[in-house]
């Protein structure tokens, strides 16, 4: 064998063991990228998880008032169990006497998130505009402020983390900007009217849509609220 058949097969054979290299390195590296992503989830997950669990905590404290503006997202998945806990939190604070106020984005998808909290006992208005697509928050007894971050800008971003703060001029800042907006709000029937109008849908076509019982959706509607905040008030 000539020296240069030997170095043309030596040159084969590390060829050979640098692709393998190659090859090897590509696959560790999608491993670490899944890795990453899983980490990620994982900790997505359970930012998620401490935000619902911030908010009905907040709510079990409440003993006057709650205010928020949030997304009203119909929840799949785990999240279902999550918003069954603050359905539950709503129903338990306003049996307190605790008055539990949401002004969710003026979307037709956001009805059904605003059956489910006006039957809990809160009183709901929706209101056009961006907020809850960049901040979410909630104010409990004019002092303690949820705040919910969501993961990007857009109507469709889930929140994926929120701060606890104690805080009364954060609070007071925060009423400032609720109140004056709650009152020019429409009221959970008022947009129920309103869809009833742009869509020609019955009510009970509506219920149908939404996946809820139409007698229940009416017995909503129907329900007297308090005189300030019923849909017959003109001032709203």
């Amino acid at each position: 064998m000539t020296i240069e058949i030997a170095l043309l097969l030596l040159e084969s054979v590390l060829l050979v063991v640098t692709i393998i290299l190659i090859l090897y390195s590509i696959r560790e590296s999608a491993r670490r990228r899944d890795l990453l992503i899983g980490v990620g989830k994982a900790t997505k997950i359970l930012t998620r998880i401490e935000y619902f669990s911030a908010v009905s905590d907040s709510m079990m404290e409440a003993q006057e008032e709650i205010i928020g503006y949030v997304t009203g997202r119909r929840a799949y998945g785990d999240d279902e169990r999550k918003v069954t806990a603050i359905l539950d939190a709503i129903k338990r604070a306003t049996s307190r006497g605790v008055r539990v106020k949401y002004i969710l984005p003026k979307f037709h998808d956001r009805l059904y998130m605003g059956y489910l909290y006006s039957s809990a006992g809160a009183e709901v208005k929706y209101r056009g505009g961006s907020l809850v697509h960049s901040l979410r928050y909630m104010v409990v007894n004019g002092g303690l402020v949820v705040v919910g971050i969501p993961e990007g800008t857009g109507r469709r971003e889930m929140t994926s983390k929120g701060h606890w703060l104690p805080s009364r001029a954060l609070a007071g800042i925060l009423k400032n900007h609720f109140h004056p907006r709650w009152q020019k709000s429409a009221t959970f029937g008022e947009f129920v009217d309103e869809v009833l109008k742009q869509t020609g849908v019955s009510l009970n076509q509506l219920a149908l849509e939404l996946g809820i019982e139409a007698k229940k959706l009416e017995m909503i509607l129907t329900e007297p609220l308090p005189q300030s905040h019923g849909r017959q008030d003109k001032s709203n």
